[in-house]
């Protein structure tokens, strides 16, 4: 079983004009991605403080971000803890997910460069070099490869809502590449992909990537089965 991931350390600096409580906040969501909080989990404003080296006030804007945008909530006077989706949730989550990736696939097969394209492959060879060991390495790798697609899209708007998508997805819980046989089959679905999307056929791409979510989503209802 894949270890868990311990929670983001390490201070955070003001870099490239990027504020202090956004620096927070992208940590934050970054270690919901990593598997580093998970539903449950407590977050505590002095905590994250003393761990990222920062002062309580940008940690207190960055909680007052995830709140509001519904990815934590109060824990009864004693900070907030990361939400846990309920089915429905979970449901209209992968709805979304399924057309927006449908989306980037086929706007993708129309745009991605040659250079995006190897970069692309580079992405799903370490994927699949990954031991099945590490779902987590795994899991980060897949996320890498749907944002290079995303981003071949050459579409600014349905890059952020891919992005804060996935920030949705990180609160789902363990990756179903801890799936059996999941690694594998994620692998082939990607492999197609990247060839319709270098034959420039879009209409193929995303009947891939459409059916590549419905997937990944059978895989999820099998997790949360056991849970």
């Amino acid at each position: 079983m894949a270890r868990r991931p311990t929670k983001a350390g390490g201070s955070i600096a003001r870099s490239g004009g990027v504020a202090l409580g956004e620096a927070v906040f992208r940590s934050l969501c970054e270690a919901l991605q990593a598997g580093s909080y998970r539903a449950g989990d407590r977050l505590r404003e002095e905590e994250v403080a003393q761990r990222l080296k920062v002062s309580r006030t940008p940690v207190r804007e960055a909680l007052g971000r995830l709140a509001a945008r519904g990815f934590v909530e109060p824990a009864g006077g004693r900070g907030l803890i990361v939400r846990n989706l309920d089915i429905s949730e979970v449901l209209e989550l992968y709805a979304m997910r399924e057309i927006m990736e449908g989306a980037a696939a086929r706007l993708a097969a129309e745009h991605a460069s040659a250079t995006e394209l190897d970069a692309i492959r580079d992405i799903e060879q370490a994927f699949i070099e990954a031991s099945e060991t590490d779902a987590a390495e795994m899991a980060r790798l897949n996320r890498a490869f749907h944002a290079a697609i995303c981003r071949a899209a050459r579409n600014r708007y349905l890059d952020n809502a891919s992005r804060e998508l996935q920030d949705w997805i990180a609160l789902l819980g363990p990756t179903t590449f801890t799936v059996t046989g999941r690694p594998a089959t994620s692998h082939g679905e990607h492999q197609a992909i990247i060839e319709a999307v270098a034959a420039r056929d879009g209409d193929k791409a995303e009947q891939l990537a459409r059916a590549h979510i419905r997937e990944a989503l059978r895989c999820r209802l099998k997790l949360l089965q056991k849970q």
